[in-house]
C-alpha cells in the first residue's frame, strides 16, 4: 500500500502506543498515513519516485521497498490461485499496473509454475492506455493470460449510479 501498513497483528497498536508513549490514535495515524512504501523508504509513496531513488541514487530503502512491494504481490497472486485453483487471467490496473512494466515485469517474475509468461514487449509498450483498451502482455503460450487495463473508477461510478436511479424510479 501507499502510506498504509497492510497486514498487521492487531496488538501493534497498544504495543506501539505504550512503547512510543502515545495514544492510540496517533499511532493509528502512523499505520494509515506514515507506512506501506512512504514507511519502508522513509521518503515517498509514489512508485515512479522510488524506482528514481533506487535507480539513480541508490537508496537502499526505496529498492527495499520496491523489492517487498513486488514480493507481497507476487505472495498474494500465488495464494489467489491457490485458493481459486488457478484462473484464466492475471489483470493489471491502478496507478502501478497501469503505468509500471518494470513493476508488472518484477511481480510476474518466476510465475510460470502457475503458466505465466510475460511477453516482454508487449509489457514495456502497455502504458497510458485509454480505459476502453485492454493491453495483452503474456505470450500466446502462457496458460495464464495477464492484461493491462486502464482503470476509470468514475466513469463507471456514475454508470452503475444511474443504473441504480432507473432501477428505483422506473
Amino acid at each position: 500500500m501507499g502510506k498504509r501498513s497492510g497486514d498487521l497483528d492487531a496488538s501493534i497498536v497498544s504495543f506501539l502506543s505504550e512503547r512510543e508513549k502515545v495514544d492510540a490514535a496517533e499511532v493509528e495515524r502512523w499505520l494509515n498515513e506514515r507506512s506501506g512504501l512512504l514507511g519502508l523508504s522513509g521518503r515517498s509513496n509514489d512508485m515512479r519516485e522510488l524506482l528514481r531513488l533506487a535507480e539513480e541514487e541508490q537508496d537502499k530503502r526505496a529498492q527495499f521497498a520496491v523489492d517487498l512491494f513486488c514480493y507481497r504481490v507476487r505472495k498474494y497472486l500465488g495464494a489467489y490461485l491457490a485458493v481459486l485453483g488457478g484462473a484464466d487471467a492475471l489483470v493489471f490496473g491502478g496507478g502501478i499496473g497501469e503505468n509500471a512494466p518494470e513493476i508488472r515485469e518484477r511481480i510476474c517474475r518466476e510465475m510460470e509454475w502457475c503458466g505465466l509468461m510475460l511477453s516482454p514487449d508487449c509489457n514495456r509498450a502497455a502504458v497510458g492506455l485509454s480505459p476502453e483498451h485492454a493491453a495483452k502482455i503474456s505470450t500466446d503460450e502462457s496458460r495464464l493470460a495477464a492484461y493491462v487495463v486502464a482503470a476509470d473508477e468514475e466513469t463507471w461510478i456514475a454508470k452503475e449510479t444511474v443504473r441504480c436511479l432507473r432501477t428505483v424510479y422506473s
